[in-house]
């Protein structure tokens, strides 16, 4: 039986832009972008969760705000629960620790790079969102 795994991920806008995060080629799913963030630990919720993990990663604070998507894919390592929140940088740029490249992209720039299967139904809702505000 695979594990379930709880993940999030932070949608960080500035602007018309979303920050893309490439993993790290000794990662699992080695070379493919994503929403940065990671694991929820027991005693967190998933916002607390996210706040360290970008802390953590990125070397910057965002503000949390509204949940975006919620998505279960099953990998062949375990089965990933994904939920993507809309965030805000407060202070700080992002740094680059456990990812190998970031980009800003408009929302309908974000199909062009090769997505880790659990985060395309979030890049989706983002194109129509964005597609519906023009």
């Amino acid at each position: 039986m695979k594990k379930d795994i709880h993940v999030v991920g932070a949608v960080i806008t500035s602007g018309d832009k979303i920050l893309c995060a490439q993993r790290g080629m000794e990662k699992s799913l080695p070379g493919l972008w994503e929403f940065p963030g990671g694991k929820i630990e027991k005693t967190e919720t998933p916002q607390s969760a996210l706040q360290r993990e970008i802390q953590e990663e990125m070397h910057c604070q965002v503000e949390i705000g509204d949940r975006l998507e919620h998505t279960v894919y099953e990998y062949d390592f375990g089965i990933v629960h994904l939920t993507t929140f809309y965030c805000q940088l407060v202070q700080g740029k992002p740094v680059l620790t456990e990812h190998i490249a970031i980009q800003w992209l408009k929302a309908h720039e974000l199909e062009k790079l090769e997505w880790a299967p659990a985060d395309i139904p979030a890049i989706q809702k983002l194109k129509q969102t964005y597609q519906a505000q023009k």
